[in-house]
C-alpha cells in the first residue's frame, strides 16, 4: 500500500510547517512548496527522518502567475495522486491602502486568492474522480469584516472563506471535503513581513500559537468541518460581528489595526 499524498505551500515555518509536520505524523507522504528551496530541503529531511515518510520540495515563488501551473505539472510528472491540498502561503500588506505599493498589493492578491482558486482547479478534479480528498485553506478571522489598512489583505481572505465554503457545499457527496481554517491573530513570521508587530491585535489576548491553531485546523479537516475558527475569544468575535452594525465592526477593526503608541 502507498501512503497518501498530501500537498502543503508555505510550508517553511509557522501553521503551514505544523500541518505539514502533523500530515507527516499521520503517515502522508509530503509536497512542500515554498520559496526557499535550501530551508525546505532542511525542513523535508528532518520531516523524513522523525517520521519515515518521503518528502518533495518544488521552490516556486506563488505570487508568480505560472507558478501553480508548474507545481501541478511537477507533481503529474512525478506520478504523485494529491489526497490533501492544504492552501496555506499568504501575504499580508499593511498600510493606507493610497500609500500602499500597488506591486505589493497585486503580489498579494496573486498568492492569497490566485494561487489558491487555480491549485485547488488544477487539483480537486481528480479528488472527485477518486472518490476522496481534503482540502484545507487557510483563511483568517479577518474574513469576517473590512480591515482598514489591510483592506486588500481582509478582503483577499473574505474571498478564501467565501470560495471555501462554496465549494464544501458543491463537493458534498463526492468524498471529498473543503475546510476554511479562520485563525485571529497568530504568532508566526506573517507579522514582522507584513509590518504589523506593532499593531493592537498583536497585543491583545486573542494571539494564539502556530501549532494550537494547526492542531484545530488539522482536526477540523480530518472531520469535514466547513469553517474552523480556532480560540473561544476569535468564536466570540466571529460571531460578534454577525450582530454589530458594519460601520461600527469597520471602525473597531480600524482601532485595532492601528499601531500601538510606545
Amino acid at each position: 500500500m502507498t501512503r497518501p499524498v498530501a500537498l502543503v505551500t508555505g510550508a517553511s515555518s509557522g501553521i503551514g510547517l505544523e500541518l505539514a509536520t502533523l500530515l507527516a505524523r499521520d503517515r502522508h507522504d509530503l509536497v512542500l512548496v515554498a520559496r526557499s528551496r535550501e530551508r525546505m530541503e532542511d525542513i523535508g529531511r528532518g520531516l523524513s527522518e522523525e517520521f519515515g515518510v518521503a518528502v518533495s520540495v518544488i521552490a516556486r515563488d506563488l505570487s508568480d502567475p505560472d507558478s501553480p501551473g508548474a507545481v501541478a505539472r511537477d507533481v503529474e510528472s512525478r506520478g504523485l495522486a494529491v489526497e490533501v491540498l492544504v492552501n496555506n502561503a499568504g501575504l499580508g500588506v499593511y498600510g493606507f491602502f493610497a500609500e500602499t505599493p500597488l506591486e505589493k498589493e497585486l503580489g498579494m492578491i496573486q498568492v492569497n486568492v490566485v494561487a489558491v482558486t487555480a491549485l485547488t482547479k488544477l487539483l480537486l478534479p481528480a479528488m472527485i474522480r477518486r472518490g476522496h480528498g481534503r482540502i484545507l485553506n487557510v483563511a483568517s478571522t479577518a474574513a469576517f469584516q473590512p480591515g482598514p489598512l489591510m483592506a486588500v489583505y481582509y478582503a483577499t481572505k473574505a474571498y478564501v472563506l467565501s470560495f471555501s465554503e462554496a465549494l464544501a457545499n458543491e463537493t458534498a457527496g463526492t468524498g471529498v471535503t473543503v475546510t476554511a481554517l479562520c485563525p485571529g491573530p497568530t504568532i508566526t513570521e506573517f507579522q514582522k513581513r507584513a509590518d504589523v508587530e506593532r499593531t493592537r491585535l498583536f497585543h491583545s489576548p486573542l494571539v494564539s500559537d502556530a501549532r494550537s491553531v494547526a492542531l484545530a485546523g488539522y482536526h477540523g479537516m480530518r472531520r469535514g468541518a466547513r469553517v474552523v475558527v480556532p480560540g473561544f475569544g476569535n468564536k466570540l468575535l466571529v460571531e460578534a460581528v454577525r450582530f454589530t452594525p458594519r460601520r461600527l465592526v469597520t471602525a473597531i477593526a480600524r482601532r485595532i489595526q492601528e499601531t500601538r503608541k510606545s
